[in-house]
């Protein structure tokens, strides 16, 4: 039973202790049995991920300050010690505590929370204006201050995947930036309700007919970011994967020499290119 207690503890410390260690730079993609939040690679990000530490602090706090009022009530009220229950049935003084410290912790919550909601809401000094639009089951990408390029970016399909990529996280053409300039982010949808998501980038947008709706971001350093549509939109919703490939500058004015030329001559998107996949297939 001893060694059984050991191998049982020396597991969870394994997985409890991959779930918190820092990731390195490159590591944009969750890790198995990861709890905590992917590493941040943005100012936003960084701020989401504040914002969740003071939460959890207070909540943890609260939950140990009820749990011990509870184990006190139970000894300190209990029928052995309390023969005759007590008659009380006000006390002002507990009344007026238990409003005001509820209010004064949602004050404490809610001022962060509203500065957050307004700096990822948008940029004033947008250095590339991205526009972000959703279909069944791919996603459009359009540079209006680029020469109107556009292109699309479908999912690769387990056959097609090289070494070393992953599986449904892989596209065909990322959505490529240069890092660390200010990306404005424009999206809509073709369709249906999709959500641009982008979990180590701090970027969450839902993609809506008929409306337009801004946020934006900035990504730290070079390198791919991945993310997936996570407003489920039909039946290849999981096969909507997103990557932003962040670039130097100097990178992204020649991506966009090329890009202008290479999607120039792309003929327009064809829906059916992987809505037929077979959900059966990609899962095995």
């Amino acid at each position: 039973m001893q060694r059984l207690w050991r191998h049982a503890s020396a597991f969870a410390f394994t997985l409890g202790g991959a779930a918190f260690l820092p990731g390195p730079a490159s590591a944009q993609l969750p890790r198995p049995w990861q709890m905590g939040m992917q590493t941040a690679h943005s100012p936003v990000q960084a701020r989401i991920q504040s914002l969740h530490d003071l939460v959890l602090w207070i909540i943890t706090l609260i939950t140990l300050f009820v749990g011990a009022l509870l184990v006190y009530v139970l000894l300190r009220y209990n029928a052995q010690r309390n023969p005759v229950p007590g008659r009380t049935t006000h006390h002002t003084t507990l009344e007026v505590a238990w409003t005001v410290v509820p209010v004064l912790i949602l004050a404490i919550i809610v001022f962060p929370s509203f500065r957050l909601v307004y700096y990822e809401d948008r940029t004033a000094n947008a250095d590339l204006t991205v526009k972000v639009t959703g279909h069944q089951w791919y996603w459009e990408f359009a540079y209006p201050d680029q020469g109107n390029i556009d292109f699309t970016s479908y999912i690769v399909k387990d056959a097609d995947l090289k070494p070393g990529e992953p599986r449904l996280l892989t596209v065909d053409n990322p959505l490529v930036v240069p890092a660390g300039k200010n990306i404005r982010v424009l999206t809509t949808s073709s369709d249906v309700i999709h959500s641009f998501f982008i979990p180590s980038l701090g970027v969450q947008r839902y993609a809506i007919p008929g409306q337009t709706i801004e946020t934006w971001f900035r990504a730290d350093r070079a390198g791919e970011y991945h993310g997936e549509c996570n407003q489920i939109c039909g039946a290849n919703h999981s096969f909507m994967p997103i990557v932003i490939k962040a670039v130097s500058p100097e990178e992204f004015q020649a991506w966009v020499k090329t890009a202008k030329t290479k999607f120039a001559a792309v003929p327009p998107a064809d829906p059916s290119r992987y809505a037929a996949v077979d959900a059966a297939a990609q899962v095995q």
